[in-house]
Formats: structure tokens, sequence, C-alpha cells
């Protein structure tokens, strides 16, 4: 249910369960994922990465933390998750959790590097924070380029001030390398965060199922790379990541992942 994205409460009502036992299961189960995917995704193959970040938030929206707020719960606010996807295989090799700043920056690029076993080609969006993080970590051996999207004007009005701007165009632009114009896009990286949004309740907007505490926010995001990478089906694939990407000979099943925190 909790990949499904259902809500802590809701499963409680549902499985007729405490919802401190679904608490304890969510963070006992997604330490455990985080534990063997840490483990296992190295030495990767990959040839074609796109990476982006994803926001939410924790305990309250940034605007809306008051001093009292952030004494009492010093993550509370603008939470974002950094996800790189492998555009062939569709895996996510590397995500972290955490603020929007270059501190977060250079530890996820670096985790990513060092996950990799060949030269890659890189896109990212114009985030400003990703060219320093890329040229520390990959120190130059990297075909990396940008792609820039360019919305018309937004309507603040009614239900157009949820919708997301028309996109009228794009630039990319080669960074460092020689990086393949065709396959310079952040298409796969956007769907999957669409995956993380409809797969995690807490992701959700305007919904009070956001996460309270940190830690229970990145034992969610770790127990759905799991089932992502290793139990669910891509449609386009017809194997799961994992499979695709040959770090596992079989589509992992609920029980399986579950058995990880044993």
């Amino acid at each position: 249910m909790l990949v499904e994205g259902n809500s802590l409460r809701a499963i409680s009502r549902m499985g007729d369960v405490s919802i401190n036992t679904i608490t304890k299961l969510l963070v006992d189960v997604g330490a455990a994922c985080s534990t063997y995917l840490d483990k296992t995704l190295v030495n990767l193959p990959c040839q074609r990465i796109q990476i982006d970040e994803i926001w939410c938030f924790c305990y309250a929206k940034q605007k809306n933390v008051t001093p009292k707020i952030a004494a009492k719960n010093p993550f509370a606010g603008d939470v974002w998750t950094w996800a790189a996807i492998d555009a062939d295989t569709k895996l996510i090799p590397s995500w972290i959790v955490g603020p929007r700043d270059s501190m977060t920056a250079r530890l996820f690029v670096n985790d990513l590097a060092n996950r990799l076993s060949d030269r890659i080609q890189l896109t990212t969006d114009a985030l400003t924070l990703y060219f320093n993080a890329i040229e520390r970590a990959f120190q130059g051996e990297v075909d990396y380029a940008q792609i820039v999207k360019v919305f018309g004007k937004v309507s603040t009005e009614g239900q157009r001030r949820y919708s997301p701007a028309e996109c009228i165009g794009c630039e990319r632009t080669t960074i460092m390398g020689n990086p393949d114009p065709k396959h310079v896009s952040t298409s796969y990286i956007e769907r999957a965060n669409l995956t993380m949004r409809m797969g995690m309740r807490r992701f959700t907007r305007l919904t009070n199922g956001f996460s309270k505490k940190i830690e229970n926010h990145a034992a969610a995001v770790a127990i759905h790379m799991m089932h992502y990478n290793f139990a669910r089906i891509h449609k386009t694939l017809r194997v799961t990541p994992a499979m695709e990407a040959r770090i596992s000979d079989h589509i992992w099943s609920l029980e399986e992942i579950a058995d990880l925190a044993r």
C-alpha cells in the first residue's frame, strides 16, 4: 500500500493495523532498502544519464516555518529529492534527499560518479549548482549538456494557478566533452519524477499526507526506489529496470523487499 500511493492513516484503516506499527515498518524497511541499494548499485555500465530534482516539504512549507517550528524541527521546510536515471535501462542508480544547495549537489553527483564504470553522457537542466559539482566529480571525463525549456506566460486565474506553463521551446547547450545532441534530454527523469509524485502520498500536492519527520520521508523514498528498480515492471521494457541492467535475474516480490528488514 505504501508503494501504491496510500497514506499511513489510510493503510491503518484498510489493514486494521496501528499507525505506529506502519510507521515502524516504514522506517525499518526503508533503512534496509537504502543499505541494500547502496551495496548493489555499483560498477554500473550506464551510457546516458539524466538528473533532476523534485520538490516536496517536511512538516510545513518553507514560507510557514516559524522560528518556533525551526527550533522544534530543524528539517522543516523545503525538501528536495535529487535523482538520476539511466535513459536505456530506466534504472535509478543514485538519489539523495536534502536541500537545494551546493553541498547536496556535490554529494549527489559524487555518489553518482562513484557508481559508474564508464564514461557517460550526462544531461541536466540549467540549475547552476550542477556545473561545479559535475566538474569536480567527473574531472572532465564526461560528455555533459544542459537543456533549458522555454515556457510561456502562466495564468494565475482559477485552476490555472496550479497548472504548468506551456513549454514553447528548448535550448540545448554543450558544457563539457562531446555529447550527442540527439540524446540531450531530461524526459525520462521528469517522467520518473511524476512516478514519485504518484507513488508516494507525501509527494502529492495540496494534501495533508506530507512528511512530519525527515527520517520518515527518506525511508519512503528508499522504499519507492527499491520497488521501482527491482519490483515494478516497466511498461516499455516489460521487465524491471534492475533486470534490464542485469543486476537482478527476477522480479522481486513485496515480501522479498520486506524481508530485507529482518
